[in-house]
């Protein structure tokens, strides 16, 4: 059977001509400031890669960037007068997947903490927009054009959970090889370094890399998630060569927990793998 494409939010609403038209009115509005796409996110604190993303309509704009951008653009209200419309789709919008991966999707949309352990490349909500095209278009067997554009607006759409109010807790253990792949080559592997400088700024988040180096590792047994959804119990995560598996069972569960914590307490500090991230990037 064929797999059916993931639809984005916008699409899953009907509302993917309201961010269309608001991406259009946010990149003539740059271009008429004479600002690049890096050099206005500096300004907004976001990503060259974001700012990208909404203006070509796949991500959602939110509220707060709205009125920043409104005053830093000079565009007189225009912006601040489509935050009511903005905020009425974030109301409707519903996270849409293929079908095997819906249930873990519904569950980080309203996660209050996530954890990841990465072993061979950068996690989805970390991945810049290019990183994401790369890995989408040399899997294999290959995917369609349409395909691969879905999967990468889709991708970027799941890192909204960053701006969530009130913000989930969020922790990452990266195997140091993940930083010296160059996915995409040296320059998408630069911006994509800088983007884990970036969120491993955030108050919420914590970036720690395990050392290649080490004679002695807990997990042997690939990558995974952990989340604990809101009222819920925490839950597991695993994909392994297109199999995914969503793992309730407490004691299962527990037993990923406790390999977590010890991954953590061997790995790099938050400020020792920032240094690192930082002398890996400067070594481009």
């Amino acid at each position: 059977m064929e797999e059916r494409r993931p639809e984005t939010p916008a699409e899953a609403e009907g509302t993917t001509g309201l961010f269309t038209a608001l991406g259009k009115m946010l990149r003539l509005l740059r271009e008429r400031r004479g600002l690049t796409q890096k050099e206005f996110g500096e300004l907004v604190s976001y990503g060259p890669d974001q700012i990208s993303a909404m203006e070509r309509g796949v991500r959602t704009p939110q509220p707060d960037f709205l009125e920043k951008a409104d005053e830093l653009l000079d565009a007189g209200g225009l912006l601040r007068e489509v935050i009511p419309d903005v905020r009425e789709a974030m109301a409707k919008a519903r996270t849409r997947h293929p079908e095997w991966y819906r249930s873990y999707a519904a569950l980080e949309a309203e996660a209050v903490e996530l954890h990841f352990y990465a072993n061979h490349g950068v996690p989805g909500l970390l991945q810049t927009e290019e990183y994401a095209l790369a890995v989408f278009t040399k899997r294999r067997p290959f995917l369609d054009e349409e395909t691969i554009e879905k999967r990468v607006a889709d991708r970027l759409s799941r890192q909204q959970v960053f701006e969530r109010r009130p913000a989930p807790i969020v922790s990452y253990v990266l195997e140091e090889i993940v930083l010296d792949r160059p996915i995409g080559g040296r320059g998408v592997h630069a911006d994509q370094l800088r983007r884990l400088l970036r969120v491993g700024e955030m108050r919420n988040v914590e970036i720690q890399v395990m050392p290649t180096a080490l004679e002695e590792h807990p997990n042997m047994d690939g990558a995974f998630n952990l989340l604990t959804p809101k009222k819920h119990a925490q839950v597991a995560y695993t994909e392994v060569q297109g199999f995914p598996r969503l793992i309730t069972d407490q004691e299962e569960v527990r037993k990923i927990v406790d390999r977590y914590g010890i991954l953590r307490a061997m790995a790099l500090s938050p400020s020792e793998s920032r240094a690192l991230i930082q002398k890996k990037l400067e070594e481009l």
